[in-house]
């Protein structure tokens, strides 16, 4: 067993059923804060972890999806979880799908939030760029750092999105996301699984309907790794469809955890 400073980082609330939350690139446990208490008060025991490299956990210059895959599995063992529902979103939904094909024994159910198993191309590189503008050592205030995000990026959700990885501390501010190591693995998070590689767990795909991440085209690449998956789309979200349709998510995620339609 590893040293408890390689576990990642959760926050747990509410006892149950064990549900595991891993949050896209980019992003934190805190992204999913308000369904998680939402799902706590539905008879879950909710864990939303930090993957390596943001928020919390600890920092590594390893950043593959094997690597975060046994970051899971680590945790899972750590805690002595039996059989945890896990929920991914984006690079949380890609762990998970590694996760269903080696680790299928002693898992629950499987749900991927806006992702496909295909290969994407990165196209992070705008949101590195915009961070590289802040001088953290000269930054005075997060509202002077939330103005530099604006400016430079096209969407003000997206400045939100990434001032929550800013802390401050007794010597003024620091990112808690290690942007080098995650600029620099921006490919690696974008892998398609292995050729062939197949689970016949429970498993189902949420699609923003209004996302480009899972296209039409994509359903007979997913039905070929999980032959029993199940799609299902809310039409009126984007990618960050835990933001764009919290309720819908809410109702999907505990109907297919309870086997209702």
């Amino acid at each position: 067993m590893d040293s408890k400073e390689e576990i990642l980082y959760s926050k747990i609330i509410g006892s149950g059923q064990p549900l595991l939350i891993l949050h896209g690139f980019l992003g934190s446990s805190d992204n999913w804060l308000r369904l998680a208490k939402r799902w706590s008060q539905a008879g879950f025991e909710v864990h939303l972890l930090d993957l390596r490299n943001h928020g919390k956990s600890f920092w590594s210059d390893e950043f593959t999806l094997e690597s975060l895959r046994d970051d899971l599995n680590r945790y899972i063992e750590y805690h002595q979880l039996n059989a945890p529902h896990l929920l991914g979103h984006s690079l949380g939904g890609k762990i998970i799908m590694c996760d269903a094909i080696e680790n299928p024994e002693n898992r629950g159910k499987y749900i991927v939030v806006d992702i496909a198993p295909k290969y994407y191309r990165p196209h992070h590189q705008f949101i590195f760029d915009a961070i590289k503008r802040i001088d953290i050592q000269r930054l005075n205030s997060r509202r002077e750092a939330e103005s530099m995000l604006q400016n430079a990026l096209p969407d003000p959700l997206i400045a939100g999105f990434l001032l929550k990885s800013l802390k401050r501390t007794a010597d003024g501010f620091r990112w808690s996301h290690n942007w080098d190591v995650l600029e620099e693995n921006m490919e690696e998070v974008g892998r398609a699984l292995p050729p062939f590689s197949q689970s016949d767990k429970p498993i189902l795909f949420i699609k923003g309907g209004q996302s480009p991440y899972i296209l039409q085209e994509d359903i007979p690449l997913i039905r070929a790794h999980f032959p029993l998956a199940e799609i299902i789309s809310i039409p009126h979200a984007g990618h960050l469809v835990h933001l764009d349709a919290a309720d819908d998510l809410f109702k999907v995620v505990f109907h297919f955890i309870k086997g209702k339609k």
